[in-house]
């Protein structure tokens, strides 16, 4: 996993509650395992019709919006199906950063085991970002290591988890957080392999 450390680009408000897994990846694109090429199917429902034709209204397919890299939305973003889908089709397309009211838990814990910074803001603040994205030529900077999100001449802070924060800005996963302990796991695999397993039989 890559380093997190700053983030500058533009942002998509898409001004919805309950945004859930399968809006943001369908199901007929969840019969890969591979993580490239599922930003196509990115909230494929939203940016085509029935017949496959692209709705120009959606704000990823707006010229000014189709480099989106970061997302805005409201409360409850991620509900619905726990699939690990979701946040690999938001990276895929180009998105780092959310910025919404609230997640939920899965889809939250999913987004930083992929790079995604997931930030949550109240709906003021949330409402502050949108209404100034126009003067700011819709452009938003993160900035993990002291927490800020800068739009124009404002700043705004975020909170978050000690832990979350440290893997992102290191490019850990959950790989690399066993790996730290590779010399304890040899170290006991070396103590243990000649020692005999002791069988217990139950009554039955």
């Amino acid at each position: 996993m890559q380093k997190f450390s700053k983030v500058s680009g533009v942002a998509a408000p898409i001004e919805l509650s309950n945004i859930d897994t399968d809006m943001i990846i369908p199901k007929q694109f969840l019969k890969t395992i591979k993580r490239s090429g599922l930003g196509e199917g990115l909230f494929y429902e939203m940016r085509y019709d029935e017949k496959g034709v692209i709705n120009k209204d959606f704000i990823l397919n707006k010229d000014e919006f189709s480099k989106s890299k970061i997302i805005l939305a409201f409360e409850n973003f991620g509900c619905g199906s726990s699939r690990e889908h979701a946040p690999w089709a938001l990276k895929d397309f180009g998105i780092s950063v959310i910025i919404a009211i609230s997640y939920a838990d899965i889809f939250h814990n999913n987004c930083f085991k992929n790079g995604i910074l997931p930030i949550s803001l109240d709906k003021k603040e949330i409402d502050f970002l949108i209404q100034n994205l126009p003067n700011a030529g819709n452009q938003i900077s993160i900035d993990l290591e002291n927490q800020s999100i800068v739009i124009g001449n404002n700043s705004l802070n975020f909170e978050i988890d000690p832990h979350k924060k440290e893997c992102l800005l290191n490019g850990w996963d959950d790989i690399d957080l066993t790996l730290k302990h590779l010399e304890k796991i040899n170290s006991y695999e070396t103590n243990n392999q000649n020692k005999e397993w002791v069988s217990i039989k139950r009554d039955e």
